[in-house]
C-alpha cells in the first residue's frame, strides 16, 4: 500500500505548479519507457512461444530480452498449414477470457478509450488495464493477431500516468494533462519518435496546444525516448535506401497518391467497425469470439501469412521495391481483412501499425506503375510506399501533423517531407470530406460521445427560452379600464403586462414603473384611462428557440426585467415570459451542473472503483458495467434492491440505436443487455459486492 503524502510537502510541491508538473512529467517518462520495454519484451516471447515452441522462449532467453520484438513472418513460412491456422485461434481463446472478466476496456485498439476518459472522466484511468491491456495485446500480437503495439502502448502507458495523477490527488485538468504525459512517453519509446510521440498525445488524446499542457508532455516524450534508446538502441523503426523528390512534376502523382490513401484509410475504418457490428451479431459468448477471429485470420495466414503481427518485414520488402504489384494488392486486401477481423471479434491491438502496412502497400502497388510509365521524372515504388505510409496514417487519425513528424522520425528520411507533407495533407482532406470521424473518434460516436463537443464558456448560450419560460401570460385586453388595470397588478406576480387586441396579438406592454406612477391619481384617472392609453409600443421581444445570452442582453439594454416570448407561426401573439430572474436562476443551475460533472470526475476511485462519488454516511454512486448473470433479465427479475441493498437508478446503453434511450432512467420492466452499464447507488459495501458479482 501506497505511504500516504504528507500535505504540507504536497501543497507546497503543488504552489509550485509549473516545478511540481516537471517533476511529474519526468516520471511519466520514466514509467512509460519501463511499460513500452516490458510490453515489446513480451511480445517477443508469446511470438516465440506461440510459433516455435519451447525453442522459441529459450531464444528470447539467450539473446535477451531486449532484442529487437521477432517478426513471425519467416517462421510461419515453414509451419504446416494447419498450426498456422489453429496459432491465432489459441492466442484468441485466451485474449477472449482475459479482457471480458477483468477489464472489458482492454478490447480493441485503446486509443478511444484513453480519449473517452481525458474528455468525460477527468483523465481517469482503471489500474487494472495495465496488467490486462499489456498480456491481452502482447498475446494477440504473439499468436499472430493483425494488430499493431503502438494503440496499446498508449493505453498501458496511459493508464499508468492516470495511477500517478490519481495518487497525488491532482486537479482533473492537471490528470488529463499527466494522461497526455503517459500516451507521449509510450509512443516515443515505442518508435524512438519524441516529437511525433508529443504531437500524437497533443493532436489526438489531450487536443490542446496550450503551453501549460504541452510542456509537460514534451518533457515527457524526450525522457521515455532517452531512456528506450540506452535499452533498446538508437535507430530508425524502418531501413530505407535514401530518396529525393526526382522533378517537380512529381508532386503530382503524389497527390494520387494521397488521394488513393484517403480512401483506403477510410475503407479501413469502415471495414473495422462493420466486422465489429458482425461479431456482436454472433449468437455466442463475447469472450469466446476473439478465438473464432483468430481462426479466421489464421485461414488467411495459411496463404499469405505477412498478415500475422505487426508486418514490419513486409513493410521493409514494400519500401526496398522487392514486391511485385499483384503481391502488393494481395496483402492490401488482405491485411484490411485481418486487422478488421481480428479487431471486430474482440482482439487486443492497435491499428497504427496496421495503417503503415496498407499505406506501403497502397503507396507500393500505384508506384510500380507510376514509375513505369514515367521512369526518368519519378522515384522507384518504394519512394511511394514510404509517402503513402504517412497519407493512410493521416487519413484514419485525422491528424496529418503526427503522421508526417512520425514517418519522418521512423525513418529518418528528411528527402521525402515535401511529397510526405502534400500527399498526408490531401489523404486527411479527402477522408474528412467523405466521413468527419476518425478511427478512433467514430468508435466513440457510435456510443453516443462526441469527445471533441467542447461546452461553450458562456453558459448563457447554452440554455433555451423555451427551458425556463413562463407560460402564464399576464394580458390586458386594448379596452380594460384603469381600475382593471390595478385589479390585476395586485393579484400578479408579474411586472410587464402585456397589452392585446382582440385577436390577441401584442399591442405593446404597460410597465408597473409606470402604474406606480399614477397611483397618486388614481382616483380621477379610475374611469378615465385604458390600457391602450398607457401601452408603450416597440417592445423587444424573444422567441423560444433565442439563447438566454440573447435575453439578458435586450433586457440590459432595455432596463427591464421581464420580456415576451413570441410564438414562432404568429410572431405577434405573446405566449410566455422570461424574466432577469428565470435567466440567473438557470445561470446557477447549469453552473452547479458543471461543477457537479467535474466534480465526479476528480473523486473517482484509484483502485476497483469506476466512477464511484461518496454521498457521505456511508452512501455511494457507482457506475460499473452489468455482471454476466443480469443479461437478458429484467429488472424485476433481478430485484437488485432486495438481493443486493442498492438501487438502480439510471442506465447507459452505449449500442442502443436510439440516442433518447442510451441514458434512460428504468423501468421494472427494463432488460440488462451485454454492453450495458449500471449506475447504482446505496451503502459502500453492497456498491462494492455487486461490482465484484
Amino acid at each position: 500500500m501506497a505511504t500516504p503524502i504528507d500535505p504540507q510537502t504536497y501543497r507546497r510541491l503543488r504552489s509550485q505548479s509549473q516545478l511540481f508538473m516537471v517533476g511529474v512529467a519526468v516520471a511519466c517518462g520514466l514509467a512509460g519507457a519501463a511499460a513500452a520495454i516490458v510490453f515489446r519484451s513480451l511480445i517477443r516471447l508469446f511470438t516465440g512461444l506461440f510459433f516455435a515452441g519451447g525453442e522459441g522462449v529459450v531464444d528470447v532467453i539467450e539473446q535477451g530480452w531486449l532484442a529487437e520484438a521477432e517478426d513471425p513472418l519467416e517462421i510461419a513460412r515453414l509451419l504446416p498449414w494447419w498450426w498456422k491456422a489453429t496459432i491465432p485461434a489459441l492466442g484468441g481463446l485466451i485474449v477472449g477470457p482475459l479482457v471480458w472478466f477483468f477489464a472489458r476496456e482492454a478490447k480493441g485498439h485503446g486509443v478511444p478509450e484513453v480519449m473517452e476518459a481525458v474528455a468525460l472522466r477527468g483523465g481517469v484511468i482503471r489500474g487494472r488495464v495495465v496488467a490486462v491491456k499489456t498480456l491481452a495485446s502482447a498475446i494477440t500480437i504473439g499468436s499472430g493477431g493483425s494488430v499493431g503495439r503502438e494503440g496499446p502502448i498508449v493505453q498501458i502507458a496511459s493508464a499508468v500516468g492516470s495511477g500517478i495523477g490519481q495518487l497525488l490527488r491532482v486537479t482533473p485538468r492537471q490528470l488529463r494533462t499527466i494522461v497526455g504525459c503517459g500516451a507521449a512517453a509510450g509512443i516515443s519509446a515505442t518508435f524512438n519518435a519524441p516529437i511525433a510521440g508529443a504531437l500524437f498525445a497533443v493532436e489526438v488524446i489531450v487536443g490542446d496546444f496550450a503551453v501549460a499542457q504541452f510542456s509537460p508532455i514534451v518533457i515527457s516524450s524526450v525522457v521515455a525516448t532517452v531512456i528506450s534508446r540506452y535499452f533498446l538502441g538508437d535507430f530508425p523503426a524502418f531501413m530505407v535506401p535514401q530518396y529525393e523528390l526526382v522533378a517537380p512534376f512529381e508532386l503530382m502523382p503524389y497527390m494520387i497518391v494521397g488521394v488513393l490513401a484517403g480512401l483506403v484509410g477510410l475503407a479501413f475504418t469502415l471495414s473495422i467497425y462493420a466486422s465489429e457490428d458482425a461479431f456482436d451479431r454472433i449468437p455466442i459468448p463475447a469472450w469466446s469470439k476473439p478465438a473464432i477471429g483468430g481462426l479466421a485470420v489464421g485461414c488467411i495466414g495459411v496463404f499469405l501469412p505477412n498478415v500475422f503481427g505487426v508486418g514490419y518485414s513486409s513493410i521493409n520488402e514494400a519500401l526496398r521495391g522487392n514486391l511485385a504489384p499483384a503481391v502488393l494488392g494481395a496483402l492490401l486486401l488482405a491485411k484490411i481483412a485481418a486487422t478488421s477481423i481480428t479487431v471486430g471479434s474482440g482482439g487486443s491491438g492497435g491499428v497504427f501499425a496496421p495503417s503503415l502496412f496498407l499505406g506501403a502497400m497502397t503507396g507500393g502497388f500505384l508506384g510500380s506503375f507510376i514509375h513505369q510509365w514515367f521512369p526518368d521524372a519519378t522515384a522507384s515504388s518504394g519512394a511511394y510506399a514510404l509517402v503513402a505510409m504517412g497519407a493512410v496514417v493521416a487519413a484514419t487519425t485525422h491528424a496529418p501533423i503526427t503522421a508526417i513528424i512520425m514517418i519522418f522520425e521512423m525513418t529518418q528520411t528528411i528527402h521525402i517531407i515535401p511529397p510526405l507533407m502534400a500527399a498526408c495533407v490531401v489523404s486527411t482532406l479527402v477522408s474528412s470530406f467523405l466521413r468527419r470521424e476518425s478511427i478512433y473518434s467514430l468508435k466513440l460516436a457510435r456510443r453516443g460521445v462526441d469527445v471533441r463537443k467542447q461546452e461553450d464558456p458562456n453558459v448563457l448560450k447554452s440554455l433555451r427560452v423555451r427551458d425556463v419560460m413562463e407560460r402564464d401570460v399576464a394580458t390586458v385586453p386594448a379596452n380594460a379600464r384603469f381600475e382593471e388595470i390595478l385589479t390585476l397588478v395586485v393579484q400578479s406576480p408579474h411586472s410587464e403586462f402585456f397589452v392585446v387586441d382582440d385577436a390577441g396579438e401584442m399591442l405593446g406592454a404597460i410597465s408597473l414603473a409606470e402604474i406606480r406612477r399614477l397611483l397618486l391619481d388614481q382616483d380621477a384617472l379610475r374611469n378615465v384611462l385604458v390600457a391602450t392609453d398607457l401601452v408603450e409600443g416597440g417592445r423587444p421581444t424573444v422567441t423560444e428557440d433565442d439563447d438566454l445570452d440573447t435575453v439578458m442582453q435586450i433586457l440590459g439594454h432595455a432596463d427591464l426585467e421581464e420580456i415576451a416570448v413570441m410564438d414562432a407561426e404568429n410572431p405577434r401573439r405573446p405566449i410566455g415570459t422570461v424574466t432577469t430572474q428565470h435567466a440567473i436562476d438557470s445561470y446557477n443551475a447549469e453552473v452547479l451542473r458543471r461543477d457537479l460533472a467535474g466534480g465526479i470526475s476528480s473523486t473517482v476511485g484509484v483502485t476497483g472503483r469506476i466512477r464511484q462519488v461518496e454521498l457521505g454516511g456511508g452512501y455511494v454512486v457507482q457506475q460499473l458495467d452489468a455482471p454476466l448473470r443480469f443479461h437478458g433479465r429484467s429488472l424485476r427479475e433481478l430485484d437488485v434492491r432486495v438481493r443486493h441493498g442498492v438501487q438502480v437508478v439510471l442506465i447507459r446503453s452505449p449500442l442502443e440505436p436510439d440516442p433518447s434511450r442510451r441514458v434512460r432512467v428504468p423501468s421494472s420492466t427494463d432488460r440488462v443487455r451485454e454492453g450495458d452499464a449500471l449506475i447504482v447507488a446505496g451503502p459502500k459495501d453492497a456498491v462494492d459486492a455487486l461490482l465484484h458479482l
